[in-house]
Protein backbone atom coordinates (compact mmCIF):
# COMPACT_ATOMS: atom_id res chain seq x y z
CA UNK A 1 0.00 0.00 0.00
CA UNK A 2 1.25 3.48 -0.91
CA UNK A 3 1.42 6.08 1.86
CA UNK A 4 -0.67 8.37 -0.34
CA UNK A 5 -3.59 5.96 0.15
CA UNK A 6 -3.57 6.41 3.94
CA UNK A 7 -5.10 9.92 4.06
CA UNK A 8 -2.10 11.50 5.75
CA UNK A 9 -1.20 15.18 5.97
CA UNK A 10 0.72 16.30 2.83
CA UNK A 11 3.52 17.58 5.09
CA UNK A 12 3.93 14.08 6.49
CA UNK A 13 3.96 12.62 2.99
CA UNK A 14 6.77 15.03 2.09
CA UNK A 15 8.80 13.84 5.11
CA UNK A 16 8.12 10.21 4.20
CA UNK A 17 9.24 10.82 0.63
CA UNK A 18 12.38 12.64 1.82
CA UNK A 19 13.21 9.61 3.95
CA UNK A 20 13.04 7.44 0.82
CA UNK A 21 9.95 5.43 1.76
CA UNK A 22 7.27 4.67 -0.83
CA UNK A 23 5.17 1.78 0.43
CA UNK A 24 3.90 1.16 3.94
CA UNK A 25 5.08 -1.97 5.71
CA UNK A 26 2.37 -4.48 6.66
CA UNK A 27 2.19 -3.29 10.27
CA UNK A 28 1.90 0.32 9.06
CA UNK A 29 -0.73 -0.41 6.40
CA UNK A 30 -2.88 -2.28 8.93
CA UNK A 31 -2.38 -0.01 11.94
CA UNK A 32 -2.45 3.56 10.60
CA UNK A 33 -6.12 3.53 9.42
CA UNK A 34 -7.24 2.08 12.76
CA UNK A 35 -5.34 4.71 14.77
CA UNK A 36 -6.67 7.51 12.57
CA UNK A 37 -10.16 6.16 13.24
CA UNK A 38 -9.55 6.53 16.98
CA UNK A 39 -9.39 2.81 17.76
CA UNK A 40 -7.31 1.22 20.51
CA UNK A 41 -4.84 -1.08 18.80
CA UNK A 42 -2.60 -4.00 19.79
CA UNK A 43 0.16 -4.53 17.24
CA UNK A 44 2.33 -7.63 17.25
CA UNK A 45 5.54 -6.48 15.60
CA UNK A 46 9.26 -6.89 16.09
CA UNK A 47 11.79 -4.08 16.17
CA UNK A 48 12.70 -3.13 12.64
CA UNK A 49 9.26 -3.66 11.07
CA UNK A 50 8.38 0.05 10.99
CA UNK A 51 6.16 0.18 14.05
CA UNK A 52 7.42 3.64 15.13
CA UNK A 53 5.93 5.13 11.97
CA UNK A 54 2.86 2.90 12.44
CA UNK A 55 1.90 4.80 15.58
CA UNK A 56 3.93 7.98 14.95
CA UNK A 57 2.38 9.03 11.63
CA UNK A 58 -1.26 9.03 12.80
CA UNK A 59 -0.29 10.78 16.04
CA UNK A 60 1.59 13.48 14.11
CA UNK A 61 -1.25 13.69 11.61
CA UNK A 62 -3.81 14.63 14.28
CA UNK A 63 -1.71 17.00 16.42
CA UNK A 64 -3.34 20.27 17.40
CA UNK A 65 -0.47 22.65 16.62
CA UNK A 66 -2.18 25.54 18.45
CA UNK A 67 -2.35 23.68 21.75
CA UNK A 68 0.42 23.93 24.34
CA UNK A 69 -0.62 20.70 26.04
CA UNK A 70 1.12 17.33 25.84
CA UNK A 71 -1.05 15.34 23.44
CA UNK A 72 0.77 12.00 23.15
CA UNK A 73 2.90 9.93 25.48
CA UNK A 74 5.16 7.13 24.21
CA UNK A 75 6.57 4.76 26.86
CA UNK A 76 9.74 2.88 25.85
CA UNK A 77 11.65 0.22 27.81
CA UNK A 78 15.18 1.61 27.34
CA UNK A 79 17.00 4.91 26.92
CA UNK A 80 18.35 3.86 23.54
CA UNK A 81 14.93 3.01 22.13
CA UNK A 82 13.42 6.19 23.57
CA UNK A 83 16.11 8.29 21.86
CA UNK A 84 15.69 6.43 18.55
CA UNK A 85 11.90 6.86 18.70
CA UNK A 86 12.19 10.59 19.40
CA UNK A 87 14.64 11.02 16.52
CA UNK A 88 12.35 9.19 14.08
CA UNK A 89 9.25 11.11 15.18
CA UNK A 90 11.21 14.36 14.81
CA UNK A 91 12.22 13.46 11.23
CA UNK A 92 8.65 12.54 10.32
CA UNK A 93 7.14 15.64 11.94
CA UNK A 94 9.73 18.27 11.12
CA UNK A 95 7.70 19.77 8.25
CA UNK A 96 4.79 20.20 10.67
CA UNK A 97 7.19 21.72 13.23
CA UNK A 98 6.12 19.12 15.78
CA UNK A 99 7.88 19.36 19.14
CA UNK A 100 8.98 16.00 20.55
CA UNK A 101 10.83 15.70 23.87
CA UNK A 102 12.67 12.60 25.12
CA UNK A 103 13.22 11.90 28.82
CA UNK A 104 15.08 9.01 30.43
CA UNK A 105 17.01 8.04 33.54
CA UNK A 106 20.76 8.49 33.80
CA UNK A 107 20.56 12.06 32.48
CA UNK A 108 20.20 15.42 34.24
CA UNK A 109 16.55 15.60 35.27
CA UNK A 110 16.73 19.38 35.82
CA UNK A 111 17.70 19.93 32.20
CA UNK A 112 14.79 17.73 31.08
CA UNK A 113 12.43 19.68 33.34
CA UNK A 114 13.57 23.01 31.86
CA UNK A 115 13.18 21.67 28.34
CA UNK A 116 9.59 20.55 28.99
CA UNK A 117 8.69 23.93 30.53
CA UNK A 118 10.34 26.01 27.80
CA UNK A 119 9.47 24.02 24.68
CA UNK A 120 5.89 22.94 25.38
CA UNK A 121 6.27 19.63 23.50
CA UNK A 122 3.22 18.00 21.93
CA UNK A 123 4.74 14.51 22.24
CA UNK A 124 6.78 13.06 25.12
CA UNK A 125 8.84 9.87 24.67
CA UNK A 126 10.41 8.35 27.76
CA UNK A 127 11.28 5.44 29.98
CA UNK A 128 8.80 4.45 32.71
CA UNK A 129 10.85 5.43 35.78
CA UNK A 130 11.75 8.91 34.56
CA UNK A 131 8.21 9.57 33.27
CA UNK A 132 6.72 8.64 36.63
CA UNK A 133 9.27 10.82 38.44
CA UNK A 134 8.38 13.84 36.29
CA UNK A 135 4.65 13.20 36.75
CA UNK A 136 5.06 13.04 40.54
CA UNK A 137 7.03 16.32 40.43
CA UNK A 138 4.07 17.94 38.61
CA UNK A 139 6.36 18.80 35.70
CA UNK A 140 4.83 16.34 33.25
CA UNK A 141 1.15 17.20 33.00
CA UNK A 142 -0.66 14.55 31.06
CA UNK A 143 -4.29 15.28 31.83
CA UNK A 144 -4.82 16.29 28.20
CA UNK A 145 -3.19 13.20 26.69
CA UNK A 146 -5.10 11.96 23.66
CA UNK A 147 -2.88 8.99 22.72
CA UNK A 148 -0.77 6.71 24.89
CA UNK A 149 1.69 4.26 23.32
CA UNK A 150 3.22 1.25 25.09
CA UNK A 151 6.17 0.34 22.88
CA UNK A 152 7.94 -3.04 23.25
CA UNK A 153 5.46 -3.99 25.97
CA UNK A 154 6.90 -7.47 26.50
CA UNK A 155 10.33 -5.94 27.08
CA UNK A 156 8.90 -3.63 29.75
CA UNK A 157 7.26 -6.65 31.34
CA UNK A 158 10.59 -8.49 31.41
CA UNK A 159 12.39 -5.51 32.93
CA UNK A 160 9.90 -5.14 35.78
CA UNK A 161 8.29 -1.87 34.65
CA UNK A 162 4.67 -2.98 34.71
CA UNK A 163 4.02 -1.45 38.14
CA UNK A 164 5.41 1.92 36.99
CA UNK A 165 3.31 1.75 33.83
CA UNK A 166 0.15 1.06 35.81
CA UNK A 167 0.91 4.07 38.03
CA UNK A 168 1.40 6.26 34.97
CA UNK A 169 -1.89 5.06 33.51
CA UNK A 170 -3.75 6.19 36.63
CA UNK A 171 -2.78 9.79 35.73
CA UNK A 172 -4.05 9.53 32.15
CA UNK A 173 -7.59 10.83 31.49
CA UNK A 174 -10.30 8.28 30.84
CA UNK A 175 -10.95 9.56 27.33
CA UNK A 176 -7.80 8.61 25.47
CA UNK A 177 -6.55 6.19 22.84
CA UNK A 178 -4.12 3.40 23.83
CA UNK A 179 -1.76 1.68 21.41
CA UNK A 180 0.26 -1.34 22.51
CA UNK A 181 3.10 -2.88 20.49
CA UNK A 182 4.92 -6.07 21.37
CA UNK A 183 7.00 -8.68 19.54
CA UNK A 184 5.30 -11.44 21.53
CA UNK A 185 2.00 -11.62 23.37
CA UNK A 186 2.42 -13.42 26.70
CA UNK A 187 -0.57 -13.62 29.02
CA UNK A 188 0.49 -10.70 31.29
CA UNK A 189 0.52 -8.37 28.28
CA UNK A 190 -2.97 -9.47 27.31
CA UNK A 191 -4.11 -8.83 30.90
CA UNK A 192 -2.76 -5.27 30.68
CA UNK A 193 -4.74 -4.74 27.48
CA UNK A 194 -7.90 -6.03 29.13
CA UNK A 195 -7.44 -3.67 32.07
CA UNK A 196 -6.42 -0.47 30.29
CA UNK A 197 -7.70 -0.70 26.72
CA UNK A 198 -11.18 -0.29 25.28
CA UNK A 199 -12.22 -2.93 22.75
CA UNK A 200 -8.80 -3.01 21.09
CA UNK A 201 -8.31 -4.32 17.60
CA UNK A 202 -5.37 -6.69 17.17
CA UNK A 203 -3.09 -6.45 14.18
CA UNK A 204 -1.35 -9.78 14.37
CA UNK A 205 1.61 -11.02 12.37
CA UNK A 206 1.32 -14.79 12.00
CA UNK A 207 3.61 -16.75 14.33
CA UNK A 208 5.33 -18.33 11.35
CA UNK A 209 6.76 -14.88 10.73
CA UNK A 210 8.14 -14.30 14.22
CA UNK A 211 11.55 -14.96 12.68
CA UNK A 212 12.33 -13.75 9.19
CA UNK A 213 12.71 -16.16 6.29
CA UNK A 214 15.81 -14.14 5.45
CA UNK A 215 17.56 -15.44 8.58
CA UNK A 216 19.35 -18.78 8.26
CA UNK A 217 19.11 -20.34 11.71
CA UNK A 218 21.67 -22.92 12.89
CA UNK A 219 22.69 -24.58 16.11
CA UNK A 220 26.01 -26.07 17.19
CA UNK A 221 26.24 -28.74 19.86
CA UNK A 222 29.28 -28.08 22.03
CA UNK A 223 30.41 -28.41 25.62
CA UNK A 224 30.61 -25.17 27.54
CA UNK A 225 34.43 -25.09 27.57
CA UNK A 226 34.53 -25.67 23.79
CA UNK A 227 32.22 -22.86 22.75
CA UNK A 228 34.70 -19.99 22.61
CA UNK A 229 37.18 -21.77 20.33
CA UNK A 230 34.34 -23.01 18.11
CA UNK A 231 32.90 -19.51 17.87
CA UNK A 232 36.17 -17.87 16.83
CA UNK A 233 36.72 -20.60 14.22
CA UNK A 234 33.23 -19.80 12.92
CA UNK A 235 34.22 -16.12 12.75
CA UNK A 236 37.22 -17.07 10.62
CA UNK A 237 35.13 -19.19 8.25
CA UNK A 238 32.00 -17.03 8.05
CA UNK A 239 33.77 -13.64 8.19
CA UNK A 240 30.79 -11.68 9.55
CA UNK A 241 30.73 -8.01 8.59
CA UNK A 242 28.94 -7.02 11.81
CA UNK A 243 28.20 -9.56 14.54
CA UNK A 244 26.20 -9.56 17.76
CA UNK A 245 27.14 -12.11 20.43
CA UNK A 246 24.74 -12.73 23.31
CA UNK A 247 25.92 -13.90 26.73
CA UNK A 248 23.72 -14.79 29.67
CA UNK A 249 25.47 -12.72 32.37
CA UNK A 250 27.54 -9.57 32.77
CA UNK A 251 30.60 -11.58 33.73
CA UNK A 252 30.18 -13.69 30.62
CA UNK A 253 29.97 -10.61 28.42
CA UNK A 254 33.12 -9.08 29.95
CA UNK A 255 35.10 -12.30 29.52
CA UNK A 256 33.94 -12.85 25.95
CA UNK A 257 34.80 -9.29 24.92
CA UNK A 258 38.27 -9.48 26.48
CA UNK A 259 38.90 -12.91 24.98
CA UNK A 260 37.93 -11.73 21.50
CA UNK A 261 40.16 -8.67 21.85
CA UNK A 262 43.06 -10.90 22.91
CA UNK A 263 42.63 -12.90 19.69
CA UNK A 264 42.68 -9.81 17.51
CA UNK A 265 38.98 -9.14 16.95
CA UNK A 266 37.61 -5.62 17.24
CA UNK A 267 35.11 -6.35 19.98
CA UNK A 268 33.44 -4.57 22.89
CA UNK A 269 30.78 -5.57 25.40
CA UNK A 270 27.75 -3.79 26.86
CA UNK A 271 25.71 -4.66 29.93
CA UNK A 272 23.79 -2.97 32.71
CA UNK A 273 26.81 -2.08 34.87
CA UNK A 274 28.33 0.22 32.25
CA UNK A 275 27.79 3.97 32.50
CA UNK A 276 25.45 5.52 29.97
CA UNK A 277 28.41 7.40 28.47
CA UNK A 278 30.34 4.15 27.95
CA UNK A 279 27.30 2.39 26.48
CA UNK A 280 26.68 5.18 23.98
CA UNK A 281 30.38 5.27 23.05
CA UNK A 282 30.43 1.53 22.33
CA UNK A 283 27.21 1.71 20.30
CA UNK A 284 28.56 4.61 18.23
CA UNK A 285 31.68 2.58 17.44
CA UNK A 286 29.57 -0.41 16.44
CA UNK A 287 27.25 1.62 14.20
CA UNK A 288 30.22 3.36 12.53
CA UNK A 289 31.89 0.05 11.77
CA UNK A 290 34.82 0.62 14.11
CA UNK A 291 33.87 -2.63 15.85
CA UNK A 292 33.29 -6.02 14.24
CA UNK A 293 31.67 -7.70 17.24
CA UNK A 294 29.34 -6.40 19.93
CA UNK A 295 28.88 -8.70 22.94
CA UNK A 296 25.74 -8.00 24.98
CA UNK A 297 23.32 -9.26 27.57
CA UNK A 298 19.63 -9.39 26.70
CA UNK A 299 18.89 -6.45 28.99
CA UNK A 300 21.60 -4.22 27.49
CA UNK A 301 20.57 -5.05 23.91
CA UNK A 302 16.87 -4.35 24.39
CA UNK A 303 15.59 -1.57 22.24
CA UNK A 304 18.72 -1.34 20.10
CA UNK A 305 17.93 -0.70 16.46
CA UNK A 306 21.23 -1.35 14.69
CA UNK A 307 21.33 -1.80 10.95
CA UNK A 308 23.84 -3.90 9.07
CA UNK A 309 24.12 -6.81 11.52
CA UNK A 310 24.92 -9.87 9.40
CA UNK A 311 25.33 -12.53 12.12
CA UNK A 312 23.91 -13.18 15.58
CA UNK A 313 25.68 -15.70 17.81
CA UNK A 314 23.85 -17.00 20.87
CA UNK A 315 26.86 -18.01 22.95
CA UNK A 316 24.36 -18.93 25.67
CA UNK A 317 20.97 -20.18 24.58
CA UNK A 318 18.21 -18.00 26.11
CA UNK A 319 16.15 -19.62 28.83
CA UNK A 320 13.04 -17.90 27.49
CA UNK A 321 12.14 -18.53 23.81
CA UNK A 322 10.74 -15.00 23.43
CA UNK A 323 14.25 -13.65 24.03
CA UNK A 324 15.47 -15.67 21.06
CA UNK A 325 13.03 -13.86 18.80
CA UNK A 326 14.32 -10.49 19.99
CA UNK A 327 17.96 -11.53 19.68
CA UNK A 328 17.98 -12.79 16.12
CA UNK A 329 15.60 -10.06 15.00
CA UNK A 330 18.64 -7.77 14.89
CA UNK A 331 19.67 -9.35 11.59
CA UNK A 332 17.83 -10.20 8.37
CA UNK A 333 16.39 -6.70 8.02
CA UNK A 334 15.49 -4.43 5.13
CA UNK A 335 15.47 -7.31 2.66
CA UNK A 336 19.00 -8.40 3.51
CA UNK A 337 19.89 -11.94 4.57
CA UNK A 338 21.27 -12.78 7.97
CA UNK A 339 22.48 -15.74 9.97
CA UNK A 340 22.05 -16.87 13.55
CA UNK A 341 24.09 -19.55 15.32
CA UNK A 342 23.04 -20.88 18.72
CA UNK A 343 25.43 -22.90 20.89
CA UNK A 344 23.70 -25.71 22.75
CA UNK A 345 25.03 -28.07 25.39
CA UNK A 346 23.63 -31.58 25.72
CA UNK A 347 21.18 -30.74 28.52
CA UNK A 348 19.91 -27.63 26.70
CA UNK A 349 18.37 -29.39 23.69
CA UNK A 350 14.93 -29.11 25.29
CA UNK A 351 15.25 -25.31 25.26
CA UNK A 352 16.15 -25.41 21.58
CA UNK A 353 13.06 -27.49 20.78
CA UNK A 354 10.86 -25.06 22.73
CA UNK A 355 12.26 -22.18 20.68
CA UNK A 356 11.49 -24.11 17.49
CA UNK A 357 7.92 -24.67 18.66
CA UNK A 358 7.47 -20.92 19.17
CA UNK A 359 9.06 -19.81 15.90
CA UNK A 360 7.69 -22.71 13.84
CA UNK A 361 11.11 -23.19 12.29
CA UNK A 362 13.70 -25.90 12.62
CA UNK A 363 17.24 -24.79 13.29
CA UNK A 364 19.73 -26.63 11.12
CA UNK A 365 22.63 -28.46 12.79
CA UNK A 366 26.06 -27.03 12.05
CA UNK A 367 29.30 -28.97 12.29
CA UNK A 368 32.05 -26.93 14.01
CA UNK A 369 34.85 -25.91 11.62
CA UNK A 370 38.15 -27.76 11.89
CA UNK A 371 41.42 -25.92 12.56
CA UNK A 372 42.32 -26.44 8.90
CA UNK A 373 39.07 -24.84 7.72
CA UNK A 374 39.52 -21.97 10.16
CA UNK A 375 43.07 -21.36 8.94
CA UNK A 376 41.83 -21.32 5.35
CA UNK A 377 39.34 -18.65 6.35
CA UNK A 378 42.02 -16.64 8.18
CA UNK A 379 44.24 -16.77 5.12
CA UNK A 380 41.46 -15.64 2.80
CA UNK A 381 40.61 -12.72 5.05
CA UNK A 382 44.30 -11.72 5.21
CA UNK A 383 44.63 -11.85 1.41
CA UNK A 384 41.52 -9.68 1.06
CA UNK A 385 42.97 -7.16 3.50
CA UNK A 386 46.30 -7.02 1.66
CA UNK A 387 44.51 -6.61 -1.69
CA UNK A 388 42.57 -3.69 -0.25
CA UNK A 389 45.79 -2.02 0.95
CA UNK A 390 47.42 -2.50 -2.46
CA UNK A 391 44.52 -0.83 -4.26
CA UNK A 392 43.76 2.03 -1.91
CA UNK A 393 46.95 3.12 -0.11
CA UNK A 394 49.89 5.33 -1.08
CA UNK A 395 52.82 2.92 -0.86
CA UNK A 396 55.63 4.96 -2.42
CA UNK A 397 57.14 6.04 0.89
CA UNK A 398 57.59 2.39 1.87
CA UNK A 399 59.49 1.39 -1.28
CA UNK A 400 62.97 2.07 0.12
CA UNK A 401 62.31 -0.20 3.07
CA UNK A 402 60.84 -2.82 0.77
CA UNK A 403 63.93 -2.78 -1.45
CA UNK A 404 66.14 -3.24 1.60
CA UNK A 405 64.12 -6.23 2.76
CA UNK A 406 64.21 -7.74 -0.74
CA UNK A 407 68.00 -7.74 -0.54
CA UNK A 408 67.80 -9.91 2.56
CA UNK A 409 64.76 -12.10 1.89
CA UNK A 410 62.85 -13.63 -1.01
CA UNK A 411 59.47 -12.19 -2.05
CA UNK A 412 57.81 -15.40 -0.87
CA UNK A 413 59.31 -15.01 2.60
CA UNK A 414 58.23 -11.38 2.85
CA UNK A 415 54.69 -11.96 1.69
CA UNK A 416 54.38 -14.97 4.00
CA UNK A 417 55.56 -12.85 6.93
CA UNK A 418 53.03 -10.14 6.08
CA UNK A 419 50.22 -12.68 5.80
CA UNK A 420 51.14 -14.05 9.21
CA UNK A 421 51.13 -10.53 10.65
CA UNK A 422 47.71 -9.48 9.37
CA UNK A 423 45.87 -12.77 9.83
CA UNK A 424 44.21 -13.76 13.10
CA UNK A 425 45.21 -17.12 14.53
CA UNK A 426 42.13 -17.97 16.53
CA UNK A 427 43.96 -20.59 18.61
CA UNK A 428 47.27 -18.79 19.23
CA UNK A 429 46.06 -17.06 22.40
CA UNK A 430 44.56 -19.35 25.05
CA UNK A 431 41.28 -17.98 26.41
CA UNK A 432 39.43 -19.45 29.38
CA UNK A 433 35.79 -18.50 29.85
CA UNK A 434 34.39 -19.13 33.33
CA UNK A 435 31.65 -21.79 33.18
CA UNK A 436 28.14 -20.63 34.00
CA UNK A 437 25.74 -22.70 36.01
CA UNK A 438 23.93 -24.88 33.44
CA UNK A 439 20.26 -24.34 32.81
CA UNK A 440 18.01 -26.93 34.45
CA UNK A 441 17.30 -29.87 32.18
CA UNK A 442 14.12 -29.31 30.24
CA UNK A 443 11.96 -31.53 28.09
CA UNK A 444 10.44 -30.02 24.99
CA UNK A 445 6.91 -28.83 25.57
CA UNK A 446 4.30 -26.99 23.56
CA UNK A 447 3.62 -24.85 26.61
CA UNK A 448 5.26 -21.46 26.35
CA UNK A 449 7.29 -20.33 29.34
CA UNK A 450 5.76 -17.61 31.47
CA UNK A 451 7.26 -14.14 31.28
CA UNK A 452 7.01 -13.94 35.03
CA UNK A 453 9.64 -16.59 35.43
CA UNK A 454 12.73 -17.83 33.67
CA UNK A 455 14.06 -14.41 32.60
CA UNK A 456 16.14 -13.73 35.68
CA UNK A 457 19.35 -14.87 34.04
CA UNK A 458 19.26 -12.19 31.34
CA UNK A 459 22.16 -9.77 31.64
CA UNK A 460 23.16 -11.04 35.08
CA UNK A 461 19.70 -10.05 36.34
CA UNK A 462 18.10 -12.39 37.48
CA UNK A 463 27.17 -33.65 8.19
CA UNK A 464 27.18 -30.30 6.64
CA UNK A 465 29.48 -28.42 4.22
CA UNK A 466 31.65 -25.34 4.57
CA UNK A 467 31.89 -22.87 1.71
CA UNK A 468 35.68 -22.46 1.66
CA UNK A 469 35.78 -19.76 4.30
CA UNK A 470 33.02 -17.71 2.72
CA UNK A 471 30.92 -15.61 5.10
CA UNK A 472 27.83 -17.31 3.71
CA UNK A 473 29.04 -20.59 5.14
CA UNK A 474 25.94 -22.70 5.60
CA UNK A 475 24.80 -25.84 7.19
CA UNK A 476 22.72 -27.67 4.65
CA UNK A 477 19.06 -27.87 3.70
CA UNK A 478 16.38 -25.25 3.99
CA UNK A 479 14.55 -25.10 7.26
CA UNK A 480 11.06 -26.51 7.51
CA UNK A 481 8.09 -24.86 9.17
CA UNK A 482 6.17 -27.15 11.44
CA UNK A 483 3.61 -27.24 14.17
CA UNK A 484 0.66 -25.02 15.02
CA UNK A 485 0.74 -21.68 16.77
CA UNK A 486 -0.54 -21.31 20.31
CA UNK A 487 0.42 -17.65 20.37
CA UNK A 488 -3.11 -16.36 20.88
CA UNK A 489 -4.30 -18.53 23.75
CA UNK A 490 -4.81 -15.57 26.05
CA UNK A 491 -6.51 -13.69 23.22
CA UNK A 492 -8.99 -16.53 22.77
CA UNK A 493 -9.85 -16.47 26.45
CA UNK A 494 -11.34 -12.98 26.07
CA UNK A 495 -12.00 -12.94 22.34
CA UNK A 496 -15.36 -11.23 22.86
CA UNK A 497 -13.43 -8.02 23.65
CA UNK A 498 -11.14 -8.07 20.62
CA UNK A 499 -11.32 -7.75 16.87
CA UNK A 500 -8.44 -9.82 15.51
CA UNK A 501 -6.97 -8.77 12.17
CA UNK A 502 -4.55 -11.38 10.95
CA UNK A 503 -2.00 -10.00 8.51
CA UNK A 504 -0.94 -12.85 6.24
CA UNK A 505 1.15 -10.64 3.98
CA UNK A 506 3.51 -9.37 6.68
Amino acid sequence: MKFEELNLDPKLLEAISSAGFEEATPIQASTIPLVLAGKDVIGQAQTGTGKTAAFGLPILNDLDMDSKNIQALVISPTRELAIQTQEELYRLGQDKHARIQVVYGGADIRRQMRSIKNNNPEIIVGTPGRLLDLINRKILKIEHIRTLVLDEADEMLDMGFIEDIEKILTHVPNEHQTLLFSATMPAPIMRISEKFMHNPEIVKIESKELTSDLIDQYYVRAKDFEKFDVMTRLFDVQNPELALVFGRTKRRVDELAKGLQARGYRAEGIHGDLTQQKRMSVLRQFKKGDLDVLVATDVAARGLDISGVTHVYNYDIPQDPDSYVHRIGRTGRAGKSGMSVTFVTANEMGYLRTIEELTKKRMKPLMPPTDKQAFKGQLKNAVDEITEVLTSEDLEKYEAGAEHLLEEYTPIQLVSAYLKTVSKDSTSVPVKITPERPLPSRKSSHRRSSSARGRHNNGGRDKRRFNNGNKNYSGGHKSNNHGKSNNNKSGKRSSRNFTIRTNTNA
